[in-house]
């Protein structure tokens, strides 16, 4: 059995325009809290991640964050930073990502910006690759992620998606959903692989 003890969340370090993506965050962090797992995040305290992290913390739950010391005085408060069970600084945001990577269970993606985006398609890559089987999410709130959906299809209709059976994130538009989700997955033994990124990556 491949039980799921901590998610990544990736998410934006601005609110956005909307606040459902504030909402959404908030529950979601609740909803990890609450199941008593560990959320992995990218260490910021302001806009989606600091309302992830803080539902997380706020419900009891561990949270984790892994940050590039040159992002810490643009996305972090120093005090904010304390209130976390565990901070990890690294040298770069490669090193960030792969240390997100070895630390989770799943991966989930809230509404975000180019950051989001490419944190989201690297860990789909290495899907695709066969580097790992751990489940991926897309929460779609207010329908943020529809043209990623779209451009997913044009890709496959045009032959570029070679291992689509692998790049099957599971996209949910109530983040309530999401944590039993990835736990039912777990206790399935279905995707929830620790299968490691080759060291180079």
């Amino acid at each position: 059995m491949n039980t799921i003890r901590s998610v990544c969340v990736y998410c934006g370090s601005s609110p956005g325009r909307s606040p459902a993506y504030i909402a959404a965050a908030r529950a979601l962090g609740r909803s990890i809290g609450d199941a008593g797992l560990e959320l992995v995040y990218g260490g910021g305290t302001k806009g989606v991640m600091g309302a992830v992290s803080d539902a997380v913390l706020t419900s009891g739950g561990k949270v984790t964050g892994i940050i590039p010391q040159f992002l810490i005085d643009m996305e972090a408060t120093e005090r904010e930073l304390k209130r976390l069970d565990e901070l990890i600084v690294t040298a770069d945001m490669h090193e960030r990502k792969h240390r997100m990577f070895q630390r989770s269970d799943a991966f989930v993606a809230l509404p975000g910006g180019i950051g989001t985006l490419e944190e989201l398609v690297e860990i789909m890559t290495w899907s695709q690759l066969g580097q790992h089987e751990k489940p991926v999410v897309i929460a779609n709130v207010d329908g943020f992620w529809d043209p990623l959906a779209r451009l997913f299809d044009h890709m496959s209709e045009e032959g570029f998606l070679h291992s689509a059976d692998r790049v099957k994130p599971l996209v949910v538009d109530d983040v309530e959903d999401i944590v039993p989700m990835l736990i039912k997955h777990g206790a399935d033994g279905e995707d929830g692989g620790r299968r490691e990124i080759i060291e180079r990556m």
